[in-house]
C-alpha cells in the first residue's frame, strides 16, 4: 500500500508542471540539471520518497527548483519546494538510492555541526527501525556506486577515514560521550571532510571502501549520539549506516550495525522490537566469521531476557560463548575486535539478572571486569550492573560495595546509559535507606554530577 504523501507543495509543484503521473520524467530532468555536481541518478522511487518526508541536499533543491522553473516558465524558490528548514532532521527513512544516502548524509551531517548543543532531537521510532532492517536485508544490491564529481578520491584518502574513525571510537570508550566536545570534532570533519569525498570522483571499487568508510563514522556517531541519550539522532545516523553499508556490499558491517538499535532498543524498553531487529541481523550476517556471531548472538540474548523469554535467552547465551570459543582462529574483520569475553560476561550478567537468576548472573561478573583499560566506559557500566544484581538479589553489604566501586570508577565519565545505571541502583537501594550504609552510598550517587 502506497504511503500518504506529506509533502503538498512539492506535489502541487509536480502537478502544475505536468510531472504528477511522470515522476521518473522529473527524475530524468533534475539529473540532468544537476550534472555539474556528479553522476545523480534520482529516480521515480527518489520522488515517491521526497513526496513522503525524505529532505534532500540543498544543491538538489536548488536543481529541483531549476528544473520546475524551466517547465512553469516562472522562477521557483526554494522554499516553495515544501522540504522546511536546513536545520530540520525529517522523518527517519531508509534512502532509496546511494544518492539519496549522499543527500541524507550532509543533511543530518550538517544539523548535527550547527545544534549539537540544543535539545535531544526525539524519540526512537522501532517501527521506522524495523522499516530500515527490512531495507538494508531485501533490497536489490547497487549495481554500480562510481562517481564524476569535482574531487577526486583515491584508496588512500578512504584509508585515512578509517583511522580517524579509530581515533574517535577510543575518544568514545575512554571518556563516553554525553559531553559535545568529541561529536561537534567529528561532526565538523564529516560535513568538511568526508561529504565532499562522497560527491567526489571514484571508480566502483573505491567508491565501495569510501562507503564502508562513511558507514563507519556515520555507525560511530549513531553509538555516540545513543550514549549521549539523543535517541533519534543515534536512529538516523544508524539508518544512514545501514545505507551505506548496503552501498559498500559489505553484509557483515551492515549486521553489527542493525544490532545497535537493537542494544538501543533495549536501553528503551522496546524487548520485542529489539529481538526481531537483532534476528534480522544474524540472518543477514549469514554465514559469519566466529567474532562477528558471537556478538550479535550476546545481542540477542540481551534481548531475549529483558522479555522474559529463559529459553531463547539461554540458547543465544549458549551460541555466543560457542562462537567466541572459535573466535582465535575464526576472529573476523579489525572492527569486531573489540568484542571480548568480558563484553560476553557483560550481556549475561545483563540479561540473567532480568530473568531473576541472580546467582547465574553473578558467576559472570567477575570475567566481566576483565577488560582492556581503554574499556573505561564498560567497566563503570559493568561494575554498575554488578551493584544492582546484587541488591535485587537482596546482598545489601555487597550492593554497597560495589556501589562504592562504581562511584570511583565512573569519575569523569559522560554518558546518558552510565547515569541510566545510576537510576538503576539508587532505585533498587532506596527501599533499604534506612541502613547507614544505604544511605551513604545513596548520597554519594546523589552527590555525583549530571554528567558523571
Amino acid at each position: 500500500m502506497a504511503r500518504p504523501v506529506t509533502n503538498a507543495a512539492f506535489e502541487g509543484l509536480l502537478l502544475a508542471a505536468g510531472y504528477s503521473n511522470a515522476h521518473a520524467a522529473f527524475a530524468r530532468q533534475l539529473n540532468h540539471a544537476g550534472r555539474n555536481e556528479g553522476a545523480w541518478r534520482y529516480d521515480a522511487a527518489s520522488v515517491y520518497w521526497w513526496l513522503r518526508g525524505r529532505r534532500p541536499g540543498e544543491h538538489v533543491q536548488a536543481a529541483m527548483a531549476e528544473t520546475l522553473a524551466r517547465k512553469l516558465g516562472r522562477s521557483v524558490a526554494v522554499t516553495e519546494l515544501g522540504f522546511g528548514a536546513a536545520d530540520s532532521i525529517g522523518v527517519c527513512v531508509y534512502p532509496a538510492s546511494v544518492d539519496g544516502a549522499i543527500d541524507t548524509a550532509e543533511q543530518i551531517w550538517t544539523r548535527l555541526a550547527r545544534h549539537l548543543n540544543q535539545h535531544a532531537s526525539g524519540m526512537f521510532d522501532s517501527g521506522k527501525a524495523l522499516e530500515a532492517a527490512l531495507g538494508w536485508r531485501y533490497d536489490l544490491p547497487d549495481d554500480t556506486v562510481s562517481r564524476s564529481g569535482r574531487q577526486q578520491v583515491t584508496s588512500t584518502d578512504v584509508q585515512s577515514l578509517y583511522a580517524l574513525a579509530e581515533h574517535f571510537t577510543d575518544l568514545d570508550r575512554r571518556h563516553g560521550s554525553g559531553g559535545p566536545r568529541t561529536r561537534a570534532v567529528m561532526a565538523d570533519f564529516l560535513v568538511r571532510q568526508v561529504a565532499p569525498m562522497l560527491r567526489g570522483t571514484y571508480t566502483d571499487a573505491v567508491g565501495r571502501d569510501l562507503m564502508r568508510a562513511a558507514a563507519t563514522l556515520s555507525g560511530q556517531l549513531a553509538f555516540m549520539s545513543y550514549d549521549a541519550g539523543d535517541q533519534a539522532l543515534a536512529q538516523h545516523h544508524v539508518t544512514l549506516g545501514l545505507r551505506l553499508a548496503k552501498a559498500a556490499d559489505d553484509r557483515l558491517y551492515g549486521a553489527h550495525l542493525l544490532a545497535n538499535p537493537a542494544t538501543q532498543a533495549v536501553f528503551l524498553g522496546h524487548a520485542r522490537e529489539a529481538a526481531q531487529l537483532v534476528e534480522a541481523a544474524i540472518d543477514g550476517a549469514g554465514h559469519a566469521p566466529a567474532a562477528v556471531l558471537a556478538r550479535l548472538h550476546a545481542t540477542a540474548a540481551t534481548a531475549y531476557g529483558h522479555s522474559g523469554e529463559r529459553r531463547a535467552c539461554q540458547l543465544a547465551l549458549a551460541k555466543a560463548e560457542r562462537a567466541l570459543g572459535r573466535a582465535g582462529t575464526d576472529s573476523g574483520p579489525r572492527w569486531v575486535n573489540y568484542f571480548s569475553p568480558a563484553h560476553l560476561a557483560g550481556a549475561a550478567l545483563r540479561c540473567l539478572g532480568d530473568l531473576h537468576l541472580y546467582s547465574q548472573a553473578l558467576r559472570h561478573a567477575a570475567a566481566a571486569l576483565a577488560l582492556d583499560s581503554q574499556n573505561v566506559r564498560t567497566r563503570a557500566l559493568h561494575t554498575a550492573l554488578i551493584a544492582v544484581t546484587h541488591a535485587r538479589a537482596g546482598d545489601t553489604d555487597a550492593a554497597c560495595d560495589w556501589g562504592r566501586k562504581f562511584t570511583q570508577h565512573a569519575v569523569g565519565i559522560q554518558s546518558a546509559r552510565v547515569q541510566q545505571r545510576v537510576r538503576e541502583l539508587t532505585t533498587t537501594l532506596r527501599p533499604q535507606h534506612a541502613s547507614p550504609q544505604v544511605n551513604e552510598v545513596l548520597h554519594t550517587l546523589a552527590a555525583k554530577p549530571a554528567a558523571m
